[in-house]
């Protein structure tokens, strides 16, 4: 039987470049040989594609030939970017495993989509209104599904001139403390607690940095869960994980790539009733965002009051072996090279049933 060429798709234009490379090399690793003829698809910080050597690159040094996958129907056929002839390679399927803008927000999805390749994770729509945390939240809530209070400023909003506008709504609205959030960005990137009115000026100002659109969230004394979620139309969510950020004041950036001090319990320490709640919870938030393949679901659990509340969902989460969703999928009985297996296997199944769907429209 012949091997399943998968490109393992990384890298890209986004402050979580190495976070991406971190997570290819473990799939890399977990990608059974005799299975897979895994094609290394490197993307530089500038967008551009590059068909690598068998060895990942250490941070951002991307290198290898450049190519490009065209937008249209061709079985998955690399082409070389300088106009060559011929095809380089063609791919059964693609893993994508960039993280943030231009990887998870429907970006690279719409071109998968145009060039008719299968591909792991959510579709365009999921993958967008998973990253867009304004957007995620609307829909969630509109479901009835519980959420952290929040309001949404645009770019011009904090411009000099309006700023204080702005903040005296957050302050109306919101309170403090409050958490400052990039509507569009990943691993706590551009995210800040404040305080006071100074810290939360500052953090307003930092995170308009990453993105046009800002949230400002209520700050909440909270228990941070989260739930694995895997499948297309029949998903199954793993057992909860607990994170214990020491010497943090939220799971930061820090917290989760650099401090080994970081604690991931799991599974949390929850009651059953309590551990079956989350899981529900997840799944319904899962099929409200119309989520594919995979996502994780990320709880605040009140200290005080047990009150639950989704924080957001990740289309394509961190992908470590000792990242939380592997480990909660180990935790719950599905290794991680049978993970790897699991999710190009629902990559394949959805095209297969979305291809069978009729592209003409024939009168009579």
């Amino acid at each position: 039987m012949p091997k399943l060429r998968v490109g393992l798709l990384f890298g890209g234009r986004s402050v979580e470049h190495e976070v991406s490379i971190a997570s290819a090399t473990s799939i890399l690793g977990a990608l059974d040989p005799a299975r897979y003829d895994v094609q290394l698809l490197a993307v530089d910080p500038e967008g551009r594609w590059h068909l690598s050597s068998r060895a990942l690159p250490p941070e951002s040094a991307v290198s290898g030939r450049e190519v490009l996958l065209p937008a249209v129907p061709g079985g998955g056929a690399l082409v070389p970017a300088d106009g060559g002839d011929g095809i380089l390679t063609q791919l059964d399927v693609i893993f994508p495993i960039i993280h943030g803008r231009g990887g998870e927000d429907g970006g690279i999805q719409g071109l998968l989509e145009l060039a008719d390749v299968p591909y792991v994770g959510a579709g365009v729509l999921s993958s967008a209104a998973q990253m867009d945390k304004d957007v995620a939240k609307r829909l969630l809530q509109a479901a009835g599904l519980p959420v952290v209070p929040w309001v949404t400023y645009r770019a011009p909003e904090l411009m000099p001139e309006r700023i204080d506008a702005a903040l005296d709504r957050a302050l109306t609205q919101i309170g403090l403390p409050a958490f400052v959030k990039p509507a569009n960005s990943g691993s706590s990137v551009g995210i800040a607690r404040a305080s006071d009115r100074a810290t939360l000026r500052a953090a307003l100002l930092d995170a308009v940095r990453y993105d046009t659109k800002v949230l400002v969230e209520q700050g909440v004394d909270a228990r941070e869960i989260e739930v694995a979620v895997l499948g297309n139309d029949e998903p199954e969510a793993s057992v909860p994980g607990e994170i214990v950020p020491h010497d943090h004041e939220f799971y930061d950036y820090e917290a989760k790539y650099a401090d080994e001090e970081t604690e991931l319990l799991v599974p949390a320490p929850l009651s059953p009733e309590e551990s079956e709640r989350l899981r529900t919870l997840a799944l319904e938030a899962y099929r409200v965002l119309d989520g594919q393949g995979m996502a994780r679901v990320d709880f605040l659990v009140d200290r005080e009051t047990g009150d639950v509340r989704i924080n957001e969902l990740n289309s394509l989460p961190g992908f470590t072996e000792v990242s939380m969703y592997p480990r909660l999928w180990e935790a719950s009985g599905l290794p991680y090279p049978a993970l790897i297996d699991r999710l190009i296997e629902l990559a394949l199944e959805r095209h297969a049933t979305r291809s069978k769907l009729e592209t003409t429209y024939r009168r009579g």
